[in-house]
């Protein structure tokens, strides 16, 4: 923490991963006093052990959109924000077997058209000149996105920090949030383990941590945090550079290449859920490598280099959380992603302000309300989830 701890401001966010900072930079863009206090530092948490995937590819409209504006937000971020973010087109790539209902690919395919983005369904003969590893005879086709991307988590999230702060945000990090208090049902202020702050309104960015913030205005957020492990491999020679994202969607297996190493995942259904960091390969690490086996065999003959562990934050049907809670004036939220945070940034910061300042956000958020899961909107499931 450096600076003089405010005592009172418009807006009080919770949260410093890409979507608390990307909010804070709309906010403050905007003339709002906005202020961002993070326990650990910035991207931190999720945000800071995401793979930067970047897609327009979903089969929910909300996602489709959101998708949509992130990437092209990330194209030009390092020109817009003087931020270089890595950013790379490489594309995704479904791996498709028999158990995945074709005609469920086929209508999000169309939904896709009707939003601009460009996909479409590929022979197995077409898989191998786009991820030269996969076993294509494991698969019937597969849906080719070659406009999404991945880019840097890290550095978008200091873009994103730098520019809020340009534009007169205050944030704050290694400072640990204690309470929200309410007077007659509002917002009245927030305390820190570095004093309080009386506010009107709560931002609540905190990603798998989302739940224990609500419940300090006595709401149940319905999100469950589950741990997602991750390899890097050891060099593969002789391989052409590409920068695909594979993903099988029978079994969530995926693949990418990192120069000549390969970022290796597998979300293990077996995992129990909690806030479990640790990374331990012991039960996952076979599982996982069954997959490679069928998905891409040629990964089993790498080492692995190095492991990590992060945190999913996952919700009832996979699809996130944003909106205003109705129990308490003025608690907005942003979390929930299942894994789609980073991506989601730019336009979650977007509509986050746009609800504040009391505007019609930009995208229809209306099927992500945490509402949904009390019966007052219908919820639609992704087919795939990753």
């Amino acid at each position: 923490m450096s600076g003089d701890f405010p005592q009172r401001a418009e807006v009080v966010i919770v949260g410093g991963g890409i979507s608390g900072v990307s909010t804070a930079y709309h906010l403050a863009v905007a003339g709002v006093d906005v202020v961002l206090i993070e326990r650990g530092a910035l991207a931190s948490g999720s945000t800071g052990k995401a793979l930067g995937g970047i897609r327009a590819s979903f089969n929910h409209p909300a996602n489709l959109q959101m998708g949509v504006y992130g990437r092209e937000v990330y194209g030009r971020f390092a020109e817009e924000f003087d931020q270089p973010i890595n950013f790379v087109p490489g594309g995704y790539l479904y791996l498709i077997d028999d158990t995945i209902p074709m005609e469920q690919i086929e209508a999000a395919v169309a939904l896709q058209a009707g939003f601009g983005v460009n996909s479409r369904i590929i022979e197995p003969s077409e898989i191998h000149a786009i991820s030269p590893l996969v076993n294509a005879d494991a698969f019937v086709a597969a849906l080719w996105s070659p406009d999404d991307a991945k880019a840097e988590p890290e550095p978008a999230t200091q873009g994103y920090a730098r520019a809020a702060r340009t534009a007169g945000a205050r944030l704050f990090t290694h400072v640990d949030l204690i309470g929200i208090e309410t007077v007659d049902g509002s917002i009245h202020s927030v305390s820190t383990v570095a004093g309080s702050i009386a506010t009107g309104c709560v931002i609540n960015c905190a990603g798998a941590w989302a739940p224990a913030v609500a419940k300090m205005v006595g709401w149940d957020l319905p999100i469950t945090p589950y741990r997602r492990q991750v390899v890097t491999t050891t060099d593969l020679p002789d391989i052409e550079p590409h920068e695909t994202l594979t993903i099988d969607l029978a079994t969530s297996f995926y693949f990418h290449q990192e120069r000549r190493k390969f970022t290796v995942g597998y979300s293990d259904p077996r995992e129990e859920p909690g806030y479990n960091l640790t990374f331990d390969p012991t039960d996952w690490l076979p599982r996982m490598l069954e997959k490679a086996g069928r998905a891409a065999p040629g990964l089993l003959e790498l080492g692995i280099q190095s492991g990590y562990a992060g945190l999913y934050a996952i919700t009832p049907d996979h699809n996130h959380l944003i909106g205003e809670y109705a129990g308490v004036n003025r608690f907005l939220y942003a979390a929930g992603f299942s894994g789609h945070g980073f991506q989601m940034g730019p336009a979650t910061g977007r509509i986050l302000s746009e609800l504040f300042l009391g505007q019609e956000p930009f995208i229809d958020i209306a099927p992500l309300d945490a509402a949904r899961f009390e019966g007052e909107y219908s919820s639609a499931q992704e087919t795939f989830i990753v």
